[in-house]
């Protein structure tokens, strides 16, 4: 079975190991200055809110989200949605996190290319997902290099859309590290400290990428397509 491949596992063990490591340094970060308090005073969704209309964007809705970090932004409906502990919080965490997800909505309005690229992109990816381990896994099985072709094509939208995603992480989290300060948000100097909660979270995306990345290598490696492998 593939599953059980040991060079599966060794394939995707840098990537399962960053995963871990960012996974770690995210919650530690958001903890640690979610006990600090903005000398502002103001909440997460206020922060958001002002960001967005000092950068003339009035038509994007805030509300709040059940769960844990779970903070995005749906170009859809043209809504920021904040988990609880970001929406009401006025601390260093609560903001960054608020203004990142304000940079999306301020890329929606801006058409920055590479979210409008990532958009396009979701309903295949959502198709792609759901049948490229089947067709890759049954290609395998039955010696079928067409149908393993088939299969790491549709997995290789999934690769993309993790690869695309990184630019627009970075750039929303620019976007909120610069508006936090020229807004009058945060002092620099908390600025920075928002900034690291920001940065760790990157990581997240990064370790995805990769993940995403090494994982289609062996399947065309298993399959032979690549490195000789029959």
């Amino acid at each position: 079975m593939i599953g059980l491949d040991l060079w599966y596992f060794l394939f995707i063990a840098p990537g399962f190991l960053l995963a871990l490591l960012a996974s770690a340094m995210t919650k530690s970060t958001f903890a640690k200055y979610s006990r600090i308090r903005g000398s502002k005073g103001l909440t997460g969704a206020q922060a958001a809110k002002t960001m967005l209309e000092r950068n003339g964007v009035y038509d994007c809705t805030i509300e709040p989200v059940g769960g844990m970090l779970t903070d995005h932004y749906d170009p859809r409906s043209k809504t920021l949605r904040l988990s609880s502990e970001v929406y009401s919080s006025t601390s260093l965490s609560a903001i960054g996190v608020a203004c990142h997800e304000a940079g999306h909505a301020l890329q929606h309005a801006s058409s920055y290319a590479f979210l409008t690229m990532r958009s396009s992109l979701v309903p295949l990816v959502g198709i792609s997902s759901n049948f490229s381990y089947l067709i890759i896994f049954a290609g395998i099985f039955f010696h079928s290099k067409p149908l393993v072709i088939v299969g790491c094509g549709l997995f290789a939208l999934g690769t993309l859309f993790a690869i695309i995603t990184l630019p627009v992480e970075w750039d929303a989290s620019a976007r909120a590290k610069k508006a936090m300060v020229t807004a009058g948000l945060v002092t620099p100097q908390e600025s920075v400290h928002a900034g690291k909660v920001l940065n760790a979270a990157f990581l997240t995306y990064l370790a995805s990428a990769i993940t995403a990345i090494l994982t289609l290598l062996y399947y065309l490696w298993r399959a032979g397509l690549i490195g000789g492998r029959r």
